[in-house]
């Protein structure tokens, strides 16, 4: 609740010109010394009629009710955001706020974000704590996260954070998942974790709507899954003299970076592939904005290369690093994350050599990415075979907007890319 500055001057400036009797139970308006002058004085006029300055005393306005005021409500700060959880207040009832102050820290179904003073003002009073009576615990980021690696129960704990939120010193005091609580019973009482056999974890926001849009997904959009194989070998050469040319400037291309721009140009050669079902239309994105994959300890989460078409290699190299860092560390703002026409996920990172993806609504395709393997291959020479890398990818397509024959079409222009990178920077 913020009362704007120009709303209090106004109170303030009506106040003196009325007169009022203090009322019972009353609240006494924060901004009500903002008229206290320590050293003005008013002329008093005498019979002599000279003029003496007398000290002016403010008298004390109270008020039965807040002031004027404006009601901030929760945003939206994602497309997909129906509720948010408030971790901190970074204020205090009272506080004189600037406009872009970080007034809290919320978590929504994407990220811990922070949430700025719209305008500047005083905060009147905190309607909705951070910290409330209930099974819910309220803590930090980091204090969750060491918790659940140290396996350490947050129930119960008192917390020294703003509004009695746990933070990472509190959990000094913190009892092992399992153990009893002290003074409970427990003389003779078999080991919790031997009659239990594993530990119940608390399903935050972020997990939640990750289940909720995937199993919606797998619901509602008929899924059908295209593989094939892709010779790496030009691919891999060219990244690695792209290194080279590029290592005074300490940038370092990957994989994925050549994958995303071999996605990009699919998307220009064969537009149907970069569309989304919109319910009563189906729309073709004249743009190509590539959503990553990136798994966060909170979480999976898509921040997006945007024009990745339109891109150099490089480029797509220094925005991909950058929005993972950020991703991993909660720093995402909304507009870096909402929105994409297409979704690539790799785990070829970890020796997975396929796997199926699930489409990201409402767009229209997924490429899963694979390891790359060295095969034996027939050749005319003197050994009779010769050595290739091959990647294998899968295309997750959604039939309402890309026929089987589309999505084959789409999934060998990106095979032709690949195999062929220089026609991509052509």
């Amino acid at each position: 609740m913020l009362r704007t500055t120009a709303s209090l001057r106004h109170e303030l400036a009506k106040a003196t010109l009325r007169n009022s009797s203090t009322r019972s139970n009353v609240v006494r308006c924060l901004g009500s010394q903002c008229l206290h002058r320590k050293h003005q004085h008013r002329p008093v006029l005498h019979k002599s009629t000279s003029l003496a300055a007398q000290p002016w005393h403010q008298s004390i306005r109270y008020y039965a009710d807040y002031p004027n005021h404006v009601k901030v409500a929760l945003p939206a700060l994602s497309p997909t955001m129906e509720t948010g959880t408030i971790i901190s207040w970074q204020k205090k009832e009272g506080d004189k706020l600037n406009e872009g102050d970080l007034l809290a820290e919320i978590e929504t179904d994407k990220a811990t974000m922070g949430f700025e003073t719209p305008e500047e003002g005083y905060l009147a009073k905190i309607i909705v704590p951070a910290a409330q009576s209930g099974d819910r615990v309220y803590a930090s980021p980091l204090a969750r996260r060491l918790a659940a690696e140290q396996g350490l129960s947050l129930q119960g704990l008192k917390g020294s954070g703003l509004f009695g939120s746990i933070t990472s010193k509190d959990l000094a005091n913190a009892v092992s998942v399992g153990a009893p609580a002290v003074g409970a019973p427990g003389v003779g009482v078999a080991s919790p974790i031997a009659t239990a056999g594993g530990q119940d974890i608390p399903i935050s926001s972020i997990r939640g709507v990750i289940a909720k849009r995937l199993l919606e997904s797998k619901q509602t959009i008929p899924h059908y899954y295209l593989t094939i194989e892709v010779k790496m070998d030009e691919a891999l050469a060219m990244r690695e003299q792209f290194n080279k040319i590029l290592e005074k400037e300490k940038v370092k291309l990957s994989v994925n970076d050549l994958i995303i721009k071999g996605m990009a140009m699919a998307c220009r050669k064969v537009p149907e592939g970069n569309s989304a079902w919109l319910g009563d239309k189906i729309r073709q994105y004249d743009h190509v904005d590539v959503s990553v994959a990136v798994s966060t300890d909170n979480g999976l989460i898509t921040p997006i290369v945007f024009g990745a078409d339109v891109k150099g290699i490089a480029q797509i190299s220094n925005d991909v690093k950058s929005l993972a860092a950020k991703a991993r560390e909660g720093k995402l703002q909304p507009h870096e994350f909402q929105g994409g026409t297409i979704t690539v996920s790799n785990l070829g990172m970890f020796g997975i050599k396929n796997f199926s993806a699930i489409i990201n609504p409402p767009q229209s395709i997924i490429l899963a990415v694979g390891t790359t393997e060295t095969r034996l291959v027939p050749a005319d020479n003197e050994k009779g075979f010769t050595t290739a890398r091959y990647m294998s990818v899968t295309a997750s397509c959604d039939h309402r907007t890309v026929d089987g024959a589309v999505g084959a079409q789409w999934l060998t222009a990106f095979r032709n890319f690949m195999e062929n990178p220089t026609t991509m920077l052509l």
